[in-house]
Parts: C-alpha cells; structure tokens; sequence
C-alpha cells in the first residue's frame, strides 16, 4: 500500500513543482501573488530564486508600472527651462522572485563639464541594464550586515560599547555610545567631516572621524550621520583581521553570486559616471567613489564605496526576502534579519530604522511604505526598496549627480517607481464585483455623495474601507439634515488590522494593507444626506483608499444598498473598480 502511494505524490512534485507563484496562496501565510491587500507575514521560502517573467503572469497590473517607467524616461530630457533630472537610470522590480521589468534609459556618460555641456554622440555612452553604479549610502547596508554576521560570529556584541573594541573612539565624551546606536543613527555623532580636506592621509582621516565631536548626546536625537557607519568599518577590520572590502565579499557578494557588486570596480567603461568635480580637484569622476570622504580612504570605507548592478542588488533583496539565504548560500540567520528590520527608534517616530535598514520612509518608499519595509538610498541617485509584506523588490540606480549635484534631487523619481509598483498590486473588492477608489493629491478632494435617505428612528451605517495614506490625508464620512448646506462629520468606529481603536471622526494610516469594516449612528432627522470625502495634500499619496459594502438601515430595513444600487452615489474623484 505504501510503495503505490509514494508515486502518485512524486508525480504531483514534479508537475506542480513549475506552477507560477500567483497560480494562489504561497506558503505560509495566506499572501496571494500580484495582491496588496493579502500581505504575507513572514518570510519567503527560502529556496525562491529570481527569474524572468511579464507582470501579468506575477498577477500585476501592467499599466501603473509603464507610466511610472515613461515618467523616468522623460525625466532624462530637460523639463522646458529645467535641467533633466538625471542623465540616465536603470529600473528594476521584483515580485514572488519574479523580475517583472529591467530598463534602461538615458545616458550613463552624457556631460563634460560641470555646466552641462553634453559630449559630441559618438563620445556619449548609453544606459544598460547592466551598467554598474556608485551605490553610494547604500554601501551602508554592506558595512551593517558584515556587523550583524559578526554578532552572530560572537565578535561584537551590539550592546557593548564602541570604545570597547576601538579605545580611540571614548575621546569627547564618546565612551557610552553602543554599536547598535552606530546602527541606528542615535550616537549623536554629526551627519559628515570634511576628513579629505582636513586631514592628510588615510590614518589621521581615520583618527579624525574616530575622535570626532558630539553633536548631541548619545540617545538623544536621530542624526543621520556617515561617521557611525565609518566608525562600524574600521570595528569589523579590528575584530576579525580582514580589510572591509574583503569582509563584503567573503560574507555577501561571493556566497550570493553577486558579480559585479563591489568597491574600486574593474570594469571602469561599464560604469555611470558621477559628478565633475573641482574642489577637490577631481574631474569627470567614473569609476572612481564619488564621495569625497571614501575616495580619499582609499575607495573602501563603512559608509560608501561599493558599487554594484540592479540584478546585483535585486538578489541581494531577494536573499533578504528569503530570510537570509539565497541558493543555498546563507548570508544571515532569519533571527537576525527580524532583528535588522524591526524599528528600534520608536522614540524618533518619523526616523524609523532598524539596524542598518531604513524602515518605513515614505519620501522614497511611497505606495510600498509599511513598518516591515526596508530600505536605504544613496546620494548618487541610487534606491533599494524590500517590501517582505508584498515580497517585492523595487531598485532605481540612476546618475543624478551627473554632471553637479546642484542640478537637484531625484526623489519624484523614486516615489514614482514606487508608486507604479504599488499600484500594480491589486486591492480586490470585498464585496461583489466593483469597489470605489481615490487616490487624489496635490491638495485635491474627492466626495462620494448619496441620495437623501428618509429615516424612521435611528439608522446605522454601515461599509468596508481598505485606506493606505500618509497620516495627514484623511478619510472622513460627514452627515447634512438640511439638504447639502452645511455637513458634520460621523463619529466612525472601525475594526481590522491596524484600525484605529475606539470612536473617530476621520480614517488614515497605512501599513496594516486590509479591509476594515466601518460602522456609525446617523442623526435623527426627517432627512439624512451622506458623502464620504477624502482630503490630500501635495506629499505622498500611498496606495489610496477604497469603499466597498456601503449600506444604511434603519428599522424598516435597507434605505441604501451601494452594492445593488450603486447608480444611487454620485462621485467626483472617484472611480469603481473591478481587479
């Protein structure tokens, strides 16, 4: 009996072992492939590799993410009287370990001056999807897992001091400050030294951000701050004996395959080239770290330096999605990555961060912002997003310091990409067959009305909401008895993950990527008129909110059925959907 059964469960392996992963639920949380609303609690399985595919076959909507792609490509080319944004950029995002796009766009060498005078076309380079790129802060990431395997090694113990293992660092009243507030950017130290000017070779520069001065106190204020990350790679070189650069490939880049992610890159041609610099005197700088800091320590240093590929770099996501591991070669234990993306600046609350990892930065992280999701940009123009609830990846590299770094940010940039990946991601109706949705900004509103509606003695409300937005766009449901002339807002009580506990009049928030179920008492007169209006400014619009389920009732029964009547609420800045 055992032996006949044992065939057909081979044989189900081995024809299910191709199914693409939106074919339902992965794993082991209930997630779905190509869902925002269906988030994953825990890792991938460990054994996902990346491979090609379209969006529609990882269960996205194409179409956010081709016009979040044709912004970047017109973001290469001057925006009337302005500058473009960036000479060129490579995009590439990840969902269920499949790549659903990889672009390139614009030039990687395009200027030979500071001014902005392009090169002739023949000495111009193009963008490739395998071009490498100054990572610049992004380097930071590197430096914070090499400590992290350390920790787990037994050579640093993240509460111990820093001047435990480098007695230097205790100089101005320094000795309290713990490996993990280099971490997490709560040393005090200042953001960054002029050690290139200042100091005139690598020990003395070295010295000099070892021994630097306290901007605040130890534990007092988040500041961003290179010299932590600085501080944390001469900390590893001291306990094990190894350069950094070498730790960075032993630990990460050769166990995961990544080949062109590394510092003082080889390949020189294959590069994007950064800024022309004159003070310090450096020129046309590619190939060579762009920060002046790292460049002047040689090109390795904590906090900048490596350079590396999207595909480099969306492996790297990938192991982390995994829980550390990426075919078969483990990098960290699941424990410690946990550890690395849980907030540990709960008293900072708009300077989330792990131990290493930005969390939860909705300036470039946009639509995929949650409190699980990680991430770190570089001062390049570079960004990597990890998103464990959706198990997505989202890398923009782009050059945007070629040829100055006063020609300006590339935010818009990185919010877009992120946005257009997040709306991809379907949000399904919770009832029947359409949802309505807003997503609204630039200090826009939009209004959901309903007809007047006749009550005889009280009358509930009753609906379903799925809202992801900043803090500040809120969702607010308002009650008129005189016909439209003036409004007050419904004191609403919702229910779900992450709804806000007890009674309110206005719904934000976002991270939580479920439906809430909304109810609320009407006022008692002759003559209630409802409208749902929701009111956002000119920053961040998250994934948007959606109204499903709308019904009122009262006594006699249903004075509002939104489901089969829905021709009942007149909308402006809304529309329904079906996904």
């Amino acid at each position: 009996m055992r032996r006949r059964m044992i065939v057909p469960a081979l044989l189900l392996a081995l024809l299910t072992a191709g199914l693409p992963a939106s074919a339902g639920p992965v794993g082991d949380s209930g997630g779905v492939s190509g869902r925002f609303d269906r988030p994953h609690p825990g890792f991938a399985p460990a054994w996902t590799t990346l491979r090609e595919s379209a969006p529609e076959r990882a269960g996205l909507d194409p179409a956010p993410i081709n016009a979040a792609l044709a912004k970047i490509r017109g973001w290469t080319q001057p925006q009337g009287a302005a500058k473009p944004l960036f000479a060129g950029a490579v995009t590439l995002l990840v969902h269920d370990g499949r790549i659903v796009t990889r672009t390139a766009t614009g030039q990687a060498l395009r200027y030979a001056d500071a001014a902005g005078t392009e090169l002739p076309p023949e000495q111009q380079a193009p963008m490739r999807t395998d071009t490498i790129f100054d990572l610049a802060s992004i380097s930071k990431l590197f430096t914070s897992i090499v400590v992290m395997q350390q920790v787990e090694a037994g050579r640093v113990d993240l509460s111990r001091t820093v001047a435990s293992y480098l007695p230097e660092f205790a100089a101005n009243g320094k000795a309290a400050i713990t490996v993990e507030q280099l971490l997490t950017h709560t040393s005090g130290l200042p953001p960054f030294l002029p050690l290139w000017r200042d100091h005139p070779d690598k020990p003395s520069r070295i010295l000099g951000a070892l021994t630097a001065k306290l901007q605040q106190p130890p534990g007092k204020a988040y500041i961003y701050s290179d010299l932590n990350l600085i501080a944390l790679g001469v900390l590893v070189e001291k306990v094990t004996g190894d350069p950094l650069d070498v730790l960075v490939h032993k630990g990460i880049t050769g166990p995961l395959g990544m080949r062109d992610t590394g510092y003082n890159p080889a390949a020189k041609e294959r590069t994007a080239a950064t800024e022309f610099m004159t003070v310090p005197a450096r020129g046309l700088v590619r190939g060579e770290v762009h920060d002046e800091n790292a460049w002047s320590l040689g090109g390795v240093a904590g906090h900048a330096g490596v350079f590396g590929t999207a595909d480099d770099l969306a492996v790297l996501g990938q192991a982390i999605l995994n829980g550390g591991t990426y075919r078969g070669h483990r990098i960290l234990r699941e424990r410690t990555l946990r550890q690395m993306m849980t907030n540990h600046n709960t008293g900072f609350p708009d300077n989330a961060h792990g131990l290493g990892f930005e969390l939860d930065q909705r300036w470039y992280m946009e639509g995929l912002s949650s409190p699980r999701t990680a991430g770190h940009t570089g001062f390049t123009g570079t960004s990597l997003v990890i998103d464990p609830v959706s198990r997505s990846v989202a890398v923009l590299l782009s050059n945007r310091v070629h040829p100055s770094r006063a020609w300006g940010s590339n935010n818009p940039a990185r919010r877009a990409l992120a946005q257009g990946f997040a709306q991809s991601l379907a949000v399904k109706p919770r009832h029947g067959a359409e949802a309505w949705f807003t997503a609204v900004n630039e200090e826009q509103s939009a209004e959901l009305r309903g007809p007047a509606l006749y009550q005889r003695g009280p009358a509930r409300l009753g609906f379903s909401a799925f809202v992801d937005t900043e803090a500040t766009d809120k969702l607010t449901v308002e009650a008129s008895v005189d016909g439209g002339a003036s409004w007050q807002p419904l004191s609403l009580t919702a229910s779900g993950p992450g709804a806000p506990e007890g009674a309110v009049t206005a719904l934000a928030g976002s991270g939580h990527r479920s439906w809430w179920r909304v109810s609320a008492t009407l006022p008692e007169a002759a003559s209630v008129t409802l409208r749902w209006r929701y009111a956002s400014d000119k920053q961040y619009t998250g994934r948007g909110v959606f109204l499903d389920g709308i019904r009122v009732s009262d006594h006699r029964g249903l004075l509002l059925d939104g489901e089969r009547h829905p021709e009942q609420l007149s909308a402006r800045g809304w529309t329904a959907v079906s996904r």
